[in-house]
């Protein structure tokens, strides 16, 4: 299991990088995450959705992902509450000031997906949740090393060093742990280390023994890295991203609102060498841009609010009036249309005003649709596409244009409920190509490229880690 010093310190991808490794080694190996907070979300071919980076680490393994890799995920809508998803399907609302008291009943539920995922495969590679050091949350979790400690499982605790203060954070977070706890850590490591690895050493030795466990070494910071994270959209937040080549770039902006959800939609865009994207909140930084992209969001109603309240509306329509475009995703979709409809309460009031630009409107149901879709194009033309819905909200739509939903007369709006629609290279092209008037010479379907990064993850993680402990436990001598 690979737990971390904090969130964010790359636990996911480390897990997607072992989960490759072993999985071109042979092995029958699986990824797990006991819970998950996120709003980065993926839906299972056999049903029911889980968190993207456990979609991720189970497509470095070669498997469709299930429902038991993720059997409890946690969809923050507020500050105070959540959505609860446990076994792929919708349990309810998950309250801040309950949250300890709530999420400890589900533990036998989560060693049940365990056990069967360990049942199928002949190793699993678990991912902890946040930090194991947090005392206030350590009374009925089940995230860290109250799953751990449940099922015996050896931890391997990592730290951001590209953060600063990692020797500190390991030693703190090993003292601060309870003695059954500290006996589960087996080895540390510290990740996205930028200089020479001969400059560690020292400090290596130094953590070895003030802790007693063995250092396993550091990850390189891999700078163009391409994998879809959960915790943020990359480092793109500061700025623009992707270097641009050809005369005239395609510049793209998505709008990164509180609650935005599955904004790995963008990345076949931001992957693209002759596209400039950033992502903005400011709407001061809007002019320039070509297309301008609404992605999910697991707030909708809210969403928008803080749209308006931050003069995004103004801004939309100088975009719009200088000819650019707009996309919506799902959420983004119903926001661009009359108005939002949620007579049962499920996401937030009885009636929102949506921007008005689409003429759709959207009734949000409490059944929640959760699938992956795949087929040939109506619109722009024939082409083959996949992607998934995973949405409460639904809204009319027009066939002639599937696998969007809805487009202005004058072409310039345009939404579809469908993520990952951009994925396949040929359709992306498509619409490219019809929508924008602009060609681009990448044709590179998602699969492909993250099926190179993993290996090339893979390959570092080989290289710059001492993994006898994991060879020896892979061979059955462990």
């Amino acid at each position: 299991m690979v737990q971390g010093t904090a969130s964010g310190v790359g636990k996911s991808l480390l897990v997607a990088g072992l989960c490759r490794l072993l999985a071109r080694s042979g092995v029958r190996v699986a990824p797990f995450k006991p819970q998950n907070m996120s709003n980065a979300a993926a839906a299972c071919p056999g049903g029911g959705e889980i968190g993207r980076a456990q979609a991720l680490q189970a497509f470095a393994c070669g498997l469709e992902p299930s429902v038991d890799m993720n059997p409890v995920l946690v969809k923050p809508e507020a500050d105070h509450t959540a959505q609860l998803i446990v076994s792929g399907e919708v349990r309810g609302k998950l309250d801040a000031a309950r949250f300890r008291e709530d999420r400890e009943p589900l533990l036998p539920e989560v060693v049940a997906a365990f056990e069967r995922l360990a049942g199928l495969y002949d190793f699993i590679v678990v991912e902890g949740a946040g930090s194991p050091a947090e005392p206030n949350l350590r009374a009925g979790d089940i995230a860290n090393m109250g799953f751990a400690r449940e099922v015996s499982v050896p931890v391997w605790l990592v730290a951001d060093i590209d953060r600063g203060g990692s020797f500190a954070a390991l030693l703190g977070t090993v003292e601060a742990l309870a003695p059954a706890d500290r006996a589960l850590v087996e080895a540390l490591l510290v990740n996205r280390f930028r200089g020479e690895e001969a400059l560690l050493e020292e400090a290596f030795v130094w953590l070895a023994g003030r802790t007693g466990l063995p250092v396993l070494g550091a990850v390189p910071y891999l700078h163009d890295l391409l994998l879809p994270e959960e915790d943020a959209p990359y480092a793109f937040m500061d700025g623009q991203a992707g270097g641009a080549t050809g005369d005239p770039p395609l510049r793209v902006a998505g709008v990164h609102y509180p609650r935005a959800a599955n904004i790995a939609d963008i990345d076949p865009l931001v992957a693209d060498p002759a596209v400039e994207f950033a992502w903005l909140q400011d709407p001061g930084k809007l002019a320039g841009f070509d297309l301008l992209i609404l992605p999910g969001s697991k707030a909708v109603a809210a969403d928008l609010t803080w749209l308006r309240e931050r003069g995004w509306v103004l801004a939309l329509e100088r975009h719009l009036r200088y000819g650019g475009r707009l996309l919506g995703i799902c959420g983004g979709l119903q926001m661009l249309g009359r108005r939002i409809l949620d007579p049962h309460g499920i996401e937030g009031p009885a009636e929102t005003a949506g921007l008005g630009w689409l003429a759709l409107e959207t009734e949000i149901q409490p059944q929640k649709l959760v699938r992956p879709v795949s087929g040939r194009a109506s619109w722009p033309e024939a082409v083959e596409f996949t992607g998934y819905e995973i949405r409460h909200g639904n809204s009319e739509a027009d066939p002639a244009l599937y696998p969007f939903s809805a487009q202005t007369a004058d072409g310039q709006i345009l939404g579809t409920y469908v993520h990952g629609l951009l994925d396949r290279a040929d359709y992306r092209r498509a619409v490219l190509r019809h929508w924008l008037s602009w060609e681009t010479s990448h044709a590179e379907d998602q699969d492909t490229r993250w099926l190179r990064d993993l290996d090339r993850l893979a390959d570092t993680l080989r290289d710059h880690l001492e993994l006898a402990l994991l060879e020896n436990r892979v061979s059955g001598t462990a």
